[in-house]
């Protein structure tokens, strides 16, 4: 994979893709509430403008339909945000690649910054018809001299601007992307031990293909979120009303006895915090009360892990020298069961371990308690991150290696 300083920029155009998929109030406001994917974009903008490049970026904003402009989809608050942290104008074209595009990107001066609505408006984008991707991919090539790749959270995709448009314009990795590469990659080939995974979230599932693929080198396997009681019920527990996954019950036995016959320390729960109903609008603090994990009463919840757990997971960190982390421990978007996943949060930050974190709720808790300078690296490609953590090759990643 090339380096941008690898590329002959200077004056001329390129299609930057960044993932400024960010979070929006949900008050319809506009207001983004977590930026942390537009600032971790700015050291490759600064190194494209500050080389003279006219730079044209290519992203997209939640889920439109992909039958054109909506108001909801809007990239105006990104363009807004990048303006502000980069101390110029961005402007921001009314299309993906039709006349205000073109005019957008004609207007464009060495060292500015443009940005192209809402790649997902056009259906070609995600389409799985490859024609329609490179017609899509032919239209953003025309716009530009050389393509970088800088959209960590969007490389796991097949899609026009992350892989079709790469095969047309000389191509380069850009500082997120390769800070992302390099960072799993050290905690996949060589970590320093003891080497830590702890992983969260609400489906095993999902997290099945990590496990499968970290078993073989991890020291310690810890296990919160929703997932643990799926452990929890494999070891024969009841779990009451809480999330389980049934069918994945005996996948889950396997890799308990895969662990137990290397030698792997896997910790689930001992105590769990656990409620008589999920916190909503109609019953927004349900009781709740702390118990041992193999005795979750028939009708309550678990839904973060209890302060012995706390204790336990922060005693396993301690003396780690590598920390993979992907997942919250509970309900971390209610204050009430963020506890676990704020105190891991804290314990990886304070300990002297090259600690890689995954995206979604585990980066957004280390941004809200200010402990970004704690970590390693803190991956802004949930999705990606782990695919790269399953072994896996990404499409958007390969595409730059040809």
């Amino acid at each position: 994979m090339k380096s941008i300083s690898d590329l002959d920029i200077a004056g001329r155009t390129v299609l930057l893709r960044s993932d400024f998929n960010v979070p929006l109030d949900k008050d319809g406001s506009g207001v983004i509430t977590d930026d942390g994917r537009i600032v971790a974009s700015l050291p490759t903008l600064r190194a494209l403008t500050g080389a003279g490049a006219k730079v044209v970026i290519v992203a997209h904003l939640g889920r439109p339909k992909g039958v054109g402009f909506e108001e909801s989809g809007s990239l105006a608050p990104v363009a807004k945000r990048l303006g502000e942290l980069l101390g110029q104008d961005v402007a921001l074209a009314s299309d993906v690649t039709g006349d205000s595009a073109r005019a957008t990107v004609a207007a464009l001066q060495p060292g500015q910054v443009a940005l192209l609505q809402n790649i997902r408006f056009d259906a070609r984008e995600t389409s799985k018809d490859q024609a329609q991707r490179q017609e899509l991919a032919a239209e953003l090539a025309s716009l530009a001299d050389f393509y970088v790749s800088d959209g960590f959270g969007v490389v796991h995709r097949k899609q026009a601007s992350v892989t079709d448009v790469a095969e047309l314009l000389p191509n380069a990795g850009g500082l997120l992307v390769e800070k992302e590469v390099k960072s799993f990659s050290k905690v996949l080939a060589e970590p320093d031990r003891p080497y830590v995974v702890i992983l969260g979230g609400s489906k095993v599932s999902d997290k099945l293909g990590v496990i499968d693929n970290l078993i073989d080198s991890v020291d310690r396997l810890l296990i919160g979120g929703g997932m643990a009681y799926t452990f929890l019920a494999a070891n024969g527990h009841g779990v009451g009303t809480s999330l389980l996954e049934e069918d994945q019950i005996e996948a889950v036995k396997g890799y308990i006895a895969k662990a137990a016959e290397k030698g792997i320390e896997l910790v689930i729960p001992v105590d769990t915090l656990v409620a008589d109903a999920f916190p909503g609008k109609d019953n927004p603090t349900p009781q709740r009360k702390v118990v041992a994990s193999d005795s979750i009463p028939d009708g309550w919840m678990g839904l973060d892990i209890g302060p012995e757990t706390i204790e336990l997971f922060k005693g396993k960190v301690a003396d780690a020298r590598t920390v993979v982390w992907n997942g919250p421990m509970g309900v971390f978007e209610v204050p009430e069961f963020a506890t676990g996943t704020l105190e891991v949060a804290k314990a990886i930050a304070e300990s002297d371990a090259f600690s890689v974190i995954g995206g979604g709720d585990s980066a957004a808790a280390v941004r809200q308690l200010g402990l970004e300078d704690g970590f390693s690296h803190i991956s802004t490609g949930g999705g990606a991150s782990l695919e790269l953590l399953e072994g896996k090759t990404l499409p958007g990643l390969a595409v730059l290696e040809g």
